[in-house]
């Protein structure tokens, strides 16, 4: 009887739980595409946010709601509800307060400055005081602060700073075609700001970019009843460019010394850097054809040219991203990234331009320089040595070359160190991982301080895979969600997601893969999700990189096509129900594949698209491309516009009316060639955003392509 009972017993249990499991899996949260793209911080993974080293300490801060959070390496914690504090500082002198806690940098252990609107004002914990130590015009953008807390800044097209407090304008260009202090070469070559502050904070060094005799591009505001130009600066490879100079403003006699930089006029200044001493600036020049670079030595009293280092030369291209960096407690030596063989790494050089030795070397490449420990010993960096789709965090000894490998995981690491380099700060995400912050020791110790829960937990989501495919020519990492409820013996519709140009990747160890939501959101809808990583993108090396060069599209459209075919041979895959969709590079890599292998899909959505680089930037496009004097059979091939008659399936192209970055003109021109041949094709323009849509126009345009794969592959 009582074994009777105890089996009874047991397949209680078991009904039990499956109902408990059922009841579960009924209970599952279906995304909404609203609140995805809407809301998208209500399913991302809780951070630790601004987590960094107070000062050269060992104690370390973050910030959780508009709490402060103060810990030490060793030992215990404090924390502070610095936001109220300071509001009631702020409301004594009459200032206004702040919604949330600012954005801070520790000075020392005890004190901190933040902005409130143009002011910067200093805190200090323990005495509980503010002060203030710079204000700026209230016009004033592009902020940039030197080590003495002076700002420059900039209003409209002119350069002004903040210096002791005065208002001071450097430069008086009535001209709005010469601009002062902002970038230049279009963000080009790691160039992201126009002002460049000395080590001591004596002199300021600043672009100034002459674009009078640059094309002047027109835009239509239709704001305005009726509807008004707006012009603005846009250079189209082969058509000249813009010319920059290279100025230095001494704060003490508030002179400008411009650098003799000298012929051709089109010539890239970029990687603008200060010698320790603050006697010398180093650019790194580059010409026109971008295969040719020098870094020169300016002496920064005179302007005069006083060396140059060396020189860097490639068949196809050139791209210096970053300018020297000058070792800790040895000023006579820096270290050079380059790409010289092949992929991105670190060269240690004396101040005179001789080189010392290769720093670190390998089939991988330095992705980020995180600095010295104290002592000018070691260095610590970012690297791909593990994986390309991974991030690991590095310590090397400078003389012995001795590499040490901090971090430990699969999946994407990024770390700061502290001045001593014996304690590391690790934030951390992986495809399971969502977030997880860690205190790291020198001997290989981790101390978890914070780690996300799932965000998507209670929701329904595919699974996401990372895998690798044999390509024509390389291996090629791919990214693959399924369905929710995955069933191998029914048969899903597919959705490509594509970029495929320089300086991106989309398949990475990191959460979601590397995904966004809406991809979730599609696997959901029961669509199997697709990406993957063509030759010509980014971190696998020089010669996977220019495989693109002077044929754009042609390598890119060979590697997607295999991705298709190897999704077509899934037995899961309706072969009969094949969509694409990307954005900019994407959007081009779209049309590309819908135009170009017109078999391979059903529908496609195209955003931003080039469709014709004769009508793209000159930096960018003559590095990948020449010029279309140089190459017009590379420019003819990659041209859409030839291509129009052959589309076969459904296109939705989408674009935005002021895109600055790829101008409207592009999907306008494809429309046209449409419209005359006689081909279907379905057009949406966002009016008055720029190259991307933001906002309740973003849920329009998502809504938009969910629809059309919708109507054309369920």
């Amino acid at each position: 009887m009582e074994k009777e009972i105890t089996l009874k017993n047991i397949l209680l249990v078991l009904i039990s739980s499956l109902l408990i499991i059922n009841s579960g899996i009924s209970q599952q949260k279906s995304l909404a595409l609203k609140d995805i793209i809407l809301d998208p911080l209500k399913f991302s993974p809780e951070t630790l946010v601004q987590l960094q080293w107070i000062g050269k300490s060992n104690s370390f801060s973050y910030q959780m709601n508009d709490t402060l959070f103060i810990k030490s390496a060793e030992n215990g914690a404090a924390k502070t509800n610095a936001l109220s504090q300071i509001n009631q500082l702020l409301s004594e002198i009459k200032m206004s307060s702040l919604p949330q806690l600012p954005e801070i940098k520790w000075i020392d252990q005890n004190s901190f400055k933040f902005w409130n609107g143009n002011i910067l004002l200093k805190y200090e914990l323990q005495l509980n005081k503010i002060y203030l130590l710079t204000e700026v015009n209230e016009s004033g953008i592009n902020i940039d602060l030197s080590v003495q807390n002076n700002a420059a800044y900039t209003i409209e097209n002119n350069l002004f700073a903040a210096i002791n407090n005065e208002q001071i304008q450097i430069t008086k260009d009535e001209n709005k075609g010469i601009v002062n202090g902002q970038s230049v070469h279009r963000n080009e070559f790691g160039i992201t700001k126009g002002t460049f502050w000395s080590p001591k904070g004596n002199f300021l060094a600043f672009y100034r970019m002459d674009e009078t005799m640059v094309t002047d591009y027109p835009h239509v505001d239709i704001s305005f009843r009726p509807a008004k130009l707006k012009m603005i600066k846009y250079p189209m490879a082969g058509m000249q460019s813009h010319q920059v100079s290279v100025g230095i403003f001494d704060i003490h006699t508030k002179q400008i010394t411009w650098l003799k930089t000298g012929e051709p006029n089109d010539q890239y200044l970029t990687n603008v850097s200060w010698s320790p001493d603050e006697k010398f600036i180093y650019i790194a020049h580059l010409n026109r054809d971008q295969n040719h670079l020098k870094l020169i030595q300016y002496d920064a009293s005179s302007g005069n040219q006083v060396k140059v280092l060396f020189e860097e030369k490639d068949d196809q291209y050139v791209e210096p991203e970053h300018g020297p960096i000058f070792i800790e407690n040895d000023p006579e030596k820096f270290i050079w990234f380059s790409e010289r063989d092949g992929w991105n790494h670190l060269y240690l050089y004396k101040t005179g331009g001789e080189l010392i030795k290769q720093l670190t070397k390998g089939e991988w490449e330095v992705t980020d320089f995180k600095g010295f420990d104290d002592k000018g010993e070691n260095i610590f960096f970012i690297s791909t040595k593990e994986s390309p789709i991974e991030r690991h965090f590095y310590q090397l000894n400078i003389n012995s070359l001795k590499l040490k490998k901090i971090t430990s995981g699969p999946g994407t690491h990024s770390v700061i160190q502290n001045s001593e380099g014996n304690y590391f700060l690790d934030e951390f995400s992986s495809v399971d991982v969502p977030y997880k912050a860690s205190l790291l020791s020198n001997s290989g110790k981790e101390k978890i301080i914070f780690s996300s829960k799932n965000p998507l937990a209670g929701y329904k989501t595919g699974e996401t895979k990372i895998f690798t495919l044999k390509g024509p020519a390389y291996d090629l990492y791919c990214r693959m969600t399924l369905p929710v409820k995955f069933d191998s013996s029914k048969k899903y519709p597919v959705i490509v997601y594509v970029y495929g140009g320089p300086h991106d990747q989309l398949v990475t160890n990191t959460w979601l893969g590397g995904g966004s939501l809406w991809m979730n959101y599609m696997a959901a809808e029961g669509y199997i999700v697709f990406s993957l990583d063509n030759r010509g993108s980014a971190f696998r090396g020089l010669e996977f990189e220019q495989s693109i060069f002077r044929r754009l599209g042609d390598c890119e459209i060979e590697d997607q096509k295999h991705g298709v075919e190897y999704l077509k041979s899934l037995s899961f895959a309706d072969t009969g129900k094949f969509g694409v969709y990307g954005w900019s590079y994407g959007g081009f890599m779209t049309t590309s594949l819908m135009t170009r292998t017109p078999d391979l899909f059903e529908a496609g959505v195209s955003g931003g698209t080039v469709t014709d680089w004769r009508y793209y930037e000159v930096m960018y496009t003559e590095r990948y491309m020449d010029t279309p004097e140089s190459n017009p059979g590379g420019y003819d091939k990659s041209s859409l516009l030839n291509y129009v008659d052959d589309l076969k399936g459904k296109l939705l192209m989408v674009h935005v009316t002021s895109d600055p970055t790829v101008l409207w003109q592009n999907s306008l021109l494809f429309v046209k060639k449409a419209a005359e041949l006689g081909i279907p094709l379905d057009y949406f323009p966002y009016p008055g955003e720029e190259h991307g849509v933001v906002g309740i126009d973003n849920y329009h345009l998502y809504q938009k392509i969910t629809d059309y794969f919708n109507q054309y592959l369920k």
